[in-house]
């Protein structure tokens, strides 16, 4: 499968033309085919064109990907990620590309993601190298990269070529990550990649159908990055009318119940954005009743986001054990932390799920 250039977006797709480098995610086929392994799409793209996410194409039989530039470049709070068992309170280098392999209406890095679809979003490649963002990480003493904002997925060639030398200079890695994954992409940046944030978009095929996706692969990627040693976090955004609903929440968590109730589940608000400006917010109340399906599952790590001060003790890491409070946050920052060097619980020193030291 494949796809023209959208004729409105071909300056933009002109600029990106010339940010390319040889892919090393696919196999060719016959007649100057390629399929790439990428994503769990496995596009066929004929010579001249594109796969579903716009941004790796076909040149005479080879696969070209995006190289040497970034759509998005900032310093965030690794809480923000989120990651809340990852170096509570570390900075995190965080840059993205363009481009994405799903088409989410809700979407709120549409900016980056969409930009290959929709001419409205305006984002613009800036040159960049990885020697660059290495010396900004350690400039900034930053300890974690990560690569979020589009899908990493599709640019997973360019996201080894930076955290291969990050990783030297020893900073953490991290995809945040829709999931949309291969065996093939996985076992490609394992090497590097040491953090995993899935967003787990709901619990049903046919709405992930409409976003371009497929349930099945996003389930078999978290069951396989879980097993594969990557620390892995996982994030719902909850949207009333779509994903709401507590039978689907239930089936939701204990699916991830099934894979390891250690596993940190985030279900953060939504707020009209993009296409669905008109979809009434995300309420505290919606929140506490999907944290509280999830804890009835089994799920030992249960987080709400985007309200920060209104979801009660939900922003704060407890001990499964003994219950004290591990960490405690508002919104992205750390207030107090109650952990040794191990990541145990200084109440009761029970070992708490997570990646604690750089």
């Amino acid at each position: 499968m494949a796809r023209r250039v959208d004729p409105a977006i071909l300056p933009l797709a002109g600029a990106l033309d010339q940010r390319v480098t040889a892919g090393l995610l696919y196999t060719k086929l016959t007649g100057n085919r390629v399929k790439c392994t990428a994503c769990a799409h496995r596009c066929t793209i004929l010579p001249g064109l594109d796969g579903i996410c716009r941004v790796r194409s076909n040149r005479s039989g080879e696969l070209v990907v995006p190289r040497g530039y970034v759509g998005s470049l900032q310093v965030d709070p690794i809480e923000k990620k989120p990651f809340f068992h990852v170096l509570p309170g570390a900075e995190a280098l965080s840059f993205g590309m363009l481009g994405c392999d799903l088409h989410c209406a809700y979407c709120q890095n549409w900016m980056t993601s969409q930009v290959m679809r929709d001419p409205s979003a305006r984002s613009a490649p800036r040159d960049i190298e990885p020697e660059e963002l290495v010396s900004l990480a350690l400039q900034r003493e930053t300890p974690v990269m990560v690569s979020t904002y589009n899908e990493p997925l599709i640019t997973a060639e360019w996201a080894v070529e930076v955290f291969a030398k990050a990783k030297a200079a020893g900073i953490v890695c991290g995809f945040v990550s829709n999931g949309n994954a291969t065996p093939e992409v996985l076992e490609f940046i394992q090497p590097y990649v040491s953090l995993y944030k899935i967003d787990l978009k709901g619990f049903k095929d046919a709405r992930y159908r409409e976003l371009g996706g497929k349930l099945h692969s996003v389930v078999e990627t978290i069951k396989r990055v879980h097993a594969m040693g990557f620390w892995l976090e996982v994030v719902t955004l909850l949207i009333p009318g779509i994903n709401d609903d507590p039978a689907e929440i239930r089936d939701l968590t204990q699916f991830l119940v099934s894979v390891s109730p250690d596993i940190p589940w985030h279900v953060t608000a939504f707020h009209g954005d993009y296409q669905m400006s008109t979809t009434r917010d995300t309420l505290a109340f919606d929140l506490i009743r999907a944290a509280a399906i999830g804890r009835d599952s089994g799920l030992r790590y249960v987080y709400a986001g985007n309200l920060p001060g209104e979801v009660g003790g939900l922003e704060d890491t407890r001990c499964p054990s003994c219950g004290a409070t591990v960490i405690a946050r508002r919104g992205y920052r750390v207030a107090r932390r109650a952990q040794d060097d191990e990541g145990r619980c200084l109440a009761c020193r029970t070992p708490i799920a997570g990646y604690w030291k750089a």
